[in-house]
């Protein structure tokens, strides 16, 4: 058991930690927080790599577009904290956009979207995007069958437009399980710092789930390709699915002093795959 006399022991940060490793059997709970450390000794070099990437999206005029999308409470807002932390301002967004207004409505589905988009040097993080249509709006009941078609059939020629001008999209799934998102939704409403989190939508995730699986397969089967495919991440590990998404966008460029900072930055396959049909996911 610390106490203060053990403590005052320790002359650094390396002292503890082997403290804690070393009475791990008979403190199970050490356990929590040497998980914790091991996180964030993963974390922040691959944060430091992130800030080079950026200089390098700033030098080059790269336009990135980083997309998640998942099930509600399934870890992306977390994750996208994650990668922007430590990220000059000046060129990165979180794009999370409420309902439409009545005139948004009634323009094209895409053009709310088409002012969010990255600009040259810049990295836009995408809290939900279009993609909004695929899933969530046929779902519960907030687009038309017309309305759903032909954003299905529009969406790979509109995205397939942005790659050709020099956009390029990540799109990300986080798959979390039916368990776990009922886990999540309890701590929410029990954290008065979170209730804010749980909406309407959130309230009919568990008894749609199945309605939510229909869409998601219908959307990665027809909007899957090869110059912006969908990445899914398993997520019930939030700090898992952090780490090696961040190190999954670390992968696909070749920035200037990549790998400086951290050992790898190859992601798991175990954690992150690309789409196919017979992928494994776990919120089916």
């Amino acid at each position: 058991m610390l106490t203060e006399t053990i403590l005052n022991t320790f002359k650094s940060k390396k002292d503890f930690v082997k403290y804690l490793n070393n009475n791990i059997t008979e403190f199970p709970h050490y356990g929590n927080a040497l998980e914790k450390y091991n996180y964030e000794q993963e974390l922040l070099p691959l944060q430091a790599e992130l800030v080079d990437f950026q200089r390098w999206v700033q030098k080059e005029n790269k336009k990135i577009a980083i997309i998640f999308e998942g099930r509600d409470a399934s870890g992306k807002g977390g994750t996208i904290k994650r990668f922007k932390e430590h990220l000059n301002p000046r060129a990165m967004r979180i794009v999370a956009l409420n309902k439409p207004t009545e005139v948004e409505k009634n323009q094209w589905y895409f053009n709310r979207y088409i002012k969010e988009l990255p600009n040259a040097g810049e990295i836009v993080f995408f809290d939900r995007s279009w993609y909004n249509r695929a899933v969530v709006e046929p779902v519960m009941g907030f687009c038309s069958k017309e309305q759903y078609n032909r954003f299905m059939i529009q969406v790979p020629e509109f995205e397939n437009m942005l790659y050709e001008s020099g956009t390029r999209i990540i799109k990300f799934w986080f798959s979390v399980s039916k368990e776990e998102q009922q886990r999540r939704f309890d701590k929410r409403l029990n954290n008065p710092l979170k209730k804010w989190k749980f909406s309407p939508v959130d309230e009919k995730g568990q008894e749609l789930w199945d309605d939510f699986t229909n869409y998601k397969n219908q959307m990665f089967s027809r909007t899957h390709n090869s110059f912006s495919p969908w990445v899914i991440i398993k997520s019930n590990d939030k700090k898992l699915a952090r780490l090696e998404s961040i190190k999954y966008v670390l992968s696909l460029f070749d920035y200037e002093n990549k790998g400086s900072n951290c050992k790898t930055i190859l992601p798991d396959p175990n954690i992150v795959q690309r789409y196919f049909r017979n992928t494994i996911q776990i919120d089916q």
